[in-house]
C-alpha cells in the first residue's frame, strides 16, 4: 500500500492575482518558436497559413476547456498528478505526472540549447556554457521563491508579446495588398495547424501555480482560458499580418521569417530585434518550465509518489528549492547533449500522451464524482458524457501521428523509466486515490 504523509502539509503561500497567472500563462504559451513556425507554416499552407493558427488554437481549446474544469475541482501543484489519480488510481497517476515532469524538464533543457544559439549572436560563447549558465541563474530564482519568478516572467511576457506586436504593426497598413489565402488549400491548412499546434502547448502549466494563486477554484480556470485565447489573438494578426507584407514563398525559404516583416520598419536592424526578443522569450520559456516542474515534483513528493525529501520549503522563500535543484540537473544533463531535435520530440509525445489522460479523466469524474464541486463546467454534454473532451481526445490522437518514429521511441522508454521508478519505489502496488476533500 502507498504510504501517505498528513495531506495539508507543506503547503505553498497563496500570493499570485488572476493577472499574474494570465501572464505568466501567455509567457510560456508565446515561445520562440513562432518565429520558426510561421515560415514553415507558410511551406504547408501559403498565405493561409492563418486559418491553420486559428484551427490549431480550437483544437487547443478543446483540452484547454478540460484542464480549466479539473483545476477548479482540484487545485492542486500536482496538477495532472492528482487529477488522473483522482479518476483512477496512484500508479496512473504517477505515470502522467512522471511523463509531465519528463516533459517540462526536457524542455527547459530543450529551450536552453535554443538560448545558447540565439546568445552567439551578440556574444563570442560557447553554446553548451550559454546554456548552461541560463539554467544555473533560473534554477536560482526559482529557489528563491514564486514572487521573483512570476515578477521576471511577466516582464520577459511584455517583450515577447512587444515583438508580436511589432510585426502587426509593420503589417496592419498592408493588409488587403495580397490575397490572405493565396497558395492554400485544405490539406494544406490542416497540414499548417498541426505543425502550429505545437506553438500553444504551455497553457496546461498555468495548473501548477494554483496553490500560491488566491481564490484558485475560480482564478485557475479564468487564467488559463484567457491565456489561450490572448496568445491565439495575437498568433492569428501576426500570421495575417505576415502574408500581407511578404509573399508565403519567401516566408517559407526563410530561418528568420519574422525578421523580413519587421525590416519593413527596422532596417537591417530586424535581425537583431529578433534575436533579442527570442533571448526574451527561450528566457522565459526556460524559467516557467523550471518553475512548474518544480512544483509537480513538490505536490508528488508531498503524497509520497516521489521521495518525500523533495517536497522541502524553503525557511525562507517558502519555495520547493530541492525540488527545483533535481529538475535543474536533469536539464542541464539534456542541454549538454545539444541534441534539440532529440529533445523536442520526446516533449512533443509525451505533452500528447497527458492531454489524452487529462479528457479521459475527465469524462470519468463527470461519471464517478458527477456531484462534486465544480467552478467552471465544460460544456455540452449528452447524456451525461461531455462532447468536447471526446474531440479533444480524437484531436491530440492526430497529432501523435504526425510524431516521428524516434518520438514514439524515446517518449516509451521514458514512461518505462517512470514504470522502473514507481516499483523502485512502491512495489507492485495500485492503491486507490483519496476521496474528494
Amino acid at each position: 500500500m502507498l504510504r501517505r504523509g498528513p495531506q495539508r502539509a507543506p503547503w505553498l503561500d497563496r500570493t499570485l492575482s488572476f493577472w499574474q497567472v494570465t501572464t505568466t500563462g501567455v509567457g510560456i504559451v508565446i515561445g520562440a518558436g513562432i518565429y520558426v513556425l510561421i515560415g514553415e507554416a507558410a511551406q504547408e499552407a501559403g498565405a493561409a497559413l492563418w486559418i491553420g493558427f486559428l484551427l490549431a488554437a480550437v483544437l487547443s481549446a478543446l483540452t484547454g476547456l478540460s484542464y480549466a474544469e479539473l483545476a477548479g475541482m482540484f487545485p492542486s501543484a500536482g496538477a495532472e498528478y492528482e487529477y488522473v489519480r483522482r479518476a483512477y488510481n496512484e500508479f496512473l497517476g504517477f505515470i502522467v505526472g512522471w511523463m509531465m515532469i519528463a516533459a517540462n524538464i526536457i524542455a527547459a533543457g530543450a529551450v536552453s540549447i535554443g538560448f545558447g544559439h540565439y546568445a552567439r549572436h551578440f556574444f563570442d560563447v560557447d553554446r553548451r556554457v550559454a546554456s548552461l549558465a541560463l539554467l544555473v541563474v533560473l534554477t536560482m530564482i526559482v529557489a528563491s521563491g514564486i514572487r521573483r519568478s512570476i515578477w521576471l516572467s511577466v516582464a520577459l511576457a511584455a517583450l515577447q508579446v512587444g515583438g508580436l506586436l511589432m510585426v502587426i504593426i509593420a503589417g496592419a497598413p498592408h493588409i488587403g495588398d495580397r490575397s490572405l489565402v493565396e497558395g492554400g488549400s485544405i490539406g494544406g491548412v490542416l497540414a499548417a495547424s498541426a505543425l502550429v499546434f505545437f506553438a500553444f502547448i504551455g497553457f496546461d502549466e498555468v495548473a501548477t501555480l494554483a496553490e500560491e494563486t488566491h481564490d484558485a477554484a475560480r482564478v485557475i480556470p479564468r487564467a488559463l482560458l484567457l491565456a489561450l485565447g490572448i496568445s491565439a489573438g495575437l498568433y492569428v494578426l501576426v500570421g495575417i499580418a505576415t502574408v500581407s507584407v511578404v509573399p508565403a514563398s519567401a516566408l517559407a525559404g526563410s530561418e528568420r521569417p519574422l525578421a523580413l516583416v519587421i525590416a519593413h520598419d527596422w532596417g537591417g536592424r530586424a535581425t537583431d530585434i529578433v534575436a533579442f526578443i527570442a533571448l526574451a522569450s527561450t528566457t522565459n520559456t526556460a524559467l516557467l518550465v523550471l518553475t512548474t516542474s518544480s512544483r509537480l515534483i513538490f505536490g508528488m513528493a508531498r503524497t509520497g509518489a516521489l521521495p518525500r525529501v523533495l517536497a522541502s520549503l524553503g525557511e525562507r522563500a517558502h519555495a520547493p528549492w530541492r525540488a527545483a535543484v533535481a529538475a535543474f540537473c536533469v536539464a542541464a544533463g539534456f542541454a549538454l547533449v545539444g541534441e534539440i531535435g532529440l529533445v523536442a520530440a520526446v516533449t512533443d509525445f509525451a505533452v500528447y500522451i497527458i492531454f489524452i489522460a487529462v479528457n479521459v479523466a475527465l469524462i470519468t469524474l463527470r461519471f464517478r464524482m458527477p456531484d462534486a464541486r465544480r467552478s467552471f463546467t465544460v460544456p455540452l454534454a449528452i447524456r451525461g458524457l461531455p462532447v468536447l473532451p471526446v474531440l479533444g481526445i480524437l484531436t491530440v490522437a492526430l497529432m501523435l501521428v504526425f510524431l516521428a518514429p524516434s518520438a514514439w521511441w524515446l517518449g516509451f522508454a521514458v514512461m518505462c523509466l517512470g514504470l522502473v521508478v514507481w516499483v523502485a519505489l512502491h512495489g507492485f502496488t495500485l492503491s486507490r486515490a483519496q476521496a474528494v476533500e
